[in-house]
């Protein structure tokens, strides 16, 4: 009986791709169409075993980039679904500054679906948004990032732990900072609650967006310090 309500209100009210406008009655999620979607830029090919980046030829081989040679990195490894540009750039504005939650669904469903090879769900103990300071958190309403790690709980049953780190210092915005203005702002940032809930844990900790991964970085050094075993971290786009 709901499969045929559903299907007589899209035939009534055809549900309308959020980011065309076009028709989106031929994707599960009624959200995005099959043409925009197809747009999704996917990371494939080589990438930093550490990071996660991709470099521009197909016939190289995976190799550690730069950074990663010359910075500490306090995560084992990072890895993302796709290109933060085009399609991908416009649903994650979207859901994350013009308050479209549903796009959480499609989104989440992204990270929850991908085959990274490297990263086995199976193998975490718990599952860490990366956290908002309260301020940011009321003035935007939700955690983009908790949401997307709801979606990934729904089918890895890896537990959520939303409590434990702590955003404790307001930042600026990073975006338009340097790499350097970055690291400054994001210092100290956080702080883990209660080091028992995450002592000798193996951590996917989760965002949107992996840019310099200053952010991801300062979050991994503060679990780690308080005695997480590792941290890996999974994000849906690469700003490369």
């Amino acid at each position: 009986m709901k499969s045929i309500l559903s299907s007589v209100a899209d035939f009534i009210f055809p549900p309308k791709c959020l980011l065309c406008g076009r028709s989106a009655a031929d994707h599960p999620s009624k959200l995005i169409c099959p043409p925009c979607l197809l747009q999704i830029k996917y990371i494939t090919g080589p990438t930093c075993p550490k990071c996660g980046l991709p470099f521009v030829s197909p016939a190289q081989k995976d190799h550690f980039c730069q950074k990663c040679l010359t910075a500490k990195k306090y995560f084992t490894r990072a890895r993302s679904v796709g290109y933060y540009h085009g399609i991908l750039l416009d649903a994650i504005h979207k859901f994350k500054y013009n308050g479209k939650t549903a796009f959480s669904f499609l989104l989440g469903d992204l990270l929850a679906n991908c085959s990274f090879g490297v990263i086995d769900f199976q193998g975490y103990d718990l599952l860490i948004p990366v956290p908002l300071h309260k301020k940011r958190l009321k003035e935007r309403g939700f955690n983009q990032s908790l949401l997307l790690a709801v979606r990934i709980r729904k089918r890895s049953k890896i537990p959520i732990d939303y409590l434990s780190l702590k955003r404790i210092r307001w930042t600026d915005p990073q975006i338009g900072l340097s790499v350097d203005e970055r690291l400054r702002n994001i210092r100290g940032a956080f702080w883990v609650k209660n080091q028992k809930k995450i002592l000798g844990k193996k951590i996917l900790l989760v965002d949107d967006v992996y840019t310099t991964g200053s952010t991801v970085n300062e979050c991994s050094k503060t679990l780690i310090k308080s005695g997480a075993r590792r941290v890996d971290i999974l994000t849906l786009a690469r700003a490369v």
